[in-house]
Order: structure tokens, then sequence, then C-alpha cells
């Protein structure tokens, strides 16, 4: 059987003017299932035009998807306003991967792990947990300072926290004495020397370690470091003592 014959140049020239391919506003006016495909594929290329981005955030039936949702807040190119909207929907654990994505804007990804934090204190001990391990530096920091070991233990392991962050939390007044002791033995942050400087300023820090300490710094700083710390003022005499002998 003889198949169709073959179309000149010319004839395809105006073909294409006569069915030209679909625009993007035909194409995502199509079946959900394939509007749905398409915006994913479409939201991979940081490239995509900031109206094309506007476009798909504005097609209700594609926006029920969360995927297509929290895609559209995470591109580099969706107006600021659009963003906002969808980071104040995302479910929790969709903030912890929004804050984590590499293409999203470093202030909307601040703006995300904010409202993570909001949300801390009304959700449950096992969601506490998880985001403690995963979390971003901000997130694992805060949750140092929660009253559970179960929850401030991965926090101090958490791959992304960093030795400010651990500061930080040595200097608020809410770190429990289980988590200042924990640090004090902590094979990794116990040897930094911001650390330790934080740890002879709180409270909680037992002597022996605050002794271990006080030995690996300068006496000036030292007495620096005594004037505005928490210590009892037993412990920090026995620093002082100790540091003159020592001297």
């Amino acid at each position: 059987m003889w198949g169709q014959p073959q179309k000149m140049p010319d004839e395809l020239q105006v073909d294409q003017t006569l069915n030209p391919p679909p625009t993007a506003e035909m194409q995502y006016g199509s079946t959900a299932a394939v509007a749905e495909d398409l915006a994913l594929a479409q939201l991979k290329h940081p490239d995509l035009s900031s109206d094309t981005v506007e476009q798909i955030s504005r097609n209700a039936a594609v926006m029920k998807s969360r995927k297509v949702r929290f895609a559209v807040a995470s591109h580099p190119r969706t107006p600021r306003r659009i963003a906002l909207r969808i980071i104040r929907e995302l479910y929790t654990f969709e903030l912890m991967r929004f804050a984590l994505t590499p293409a999203a804007a470093a202030d909307m990804k601040r703006i995300a792990d904010e409202a993570l934090l909001s949300r801390v204190t009304s959700i449950t001990l096992g969601e506490r947990i998880s985001l403690a391990r995963r979390s971003s530096t901000l997130v694992a920091g805060a949750l140092l300072l929660d009253k559970e070991s179960r929850v401030w233990q991965p926090a101090l392991e958490n791959a992304r926290l960093t030795e400010a962050a651990v500061v930080k939390a040595l200097q608020r007044s809410t770190a429990t004495r289980a988590f200042v002791e924990a640090v004090c033995h902590h094979a990794k942050w116990s040897v930094r020397r911001e650390v330790q400087v934080a740890l002879l300023r709180n409270a909680h820090t037992p002597l022996a370690k605050a002794l271990e300490f006080a030995h690996r710094i300068p006496a000036r700083q030292l007495q620096d470091i005594l004037h505005t710390s928490r210590l009892p003022e037993r412990i920090k005499s026995q620093l002082r003592k100790e540091k003159g002998q020592s001297d």
C-alpha cells in the first residue's frame, strides 16, 4: 500500500501557518492530568519566563496539584507575591523541603523557615524529631532548645547545624542543663573555641568541664568571659584561682 505523498516545503509552511503549534495558554487549558504533567515539565526549566510561571499559577485546575504548587513556589522566576501566597499554604514538611531547595530564592527560603518555626509548638513530637534530623540550619538550631531530649539530640547531629547555631542556643537562658552537658562532651562541638567560650558563660556547665575549657583560654580573655558569665560565683572563683596558679 502506498503511503501518503510527502509535502513539499511550501506546503509545510502553509500547513504550519494554518495549524500553528499550541501555545502555552492552549496547552494549560487541556485535561487536568496532561496539564499537570506539562506544567511540571515546564517548571523544571530555570529559564522559564515569569509570565509563563504566572500563567500556570492562575490555572485553578493545575494548581490543585501540590506538586505543581511546590514547583511554582520554588521556581527562581516566580513573582514574589505568588511565591509568598503559596508558601503560607504549604504543609509542614513541604516547608522543610522548600527551605532546602537550591533553586528557591534565599529570602523565600528564610520565610519558609520562619513559617515552619511558628508551627513548632503545635506539631507532634514525632514531627519535631524528624525535623531535627533533616531540617535547615535555622530550624535545627531552634530545636536545640526543645525540652525533649529526643528532639535536641538529633538536632545536635544534624549535618546542616553550624557552630554559630550551637553558640546561639547556648547563649539562651532556656537551654536545658542536659543539652549544655551534652555539648560539653560532644566530640565535634566541645572542641570548638567559640562553643567553649559560650559554655564558660552558661550557668549549667559543670566545674570539671569549665576548668578544662578555661585552661585553653588566655588569662585576660578568661577574665572578660567570666565578667559576663552566668556560672555560679563559686565556679568562677575556682576558675580564676586555677588559672592564676597555672599562669
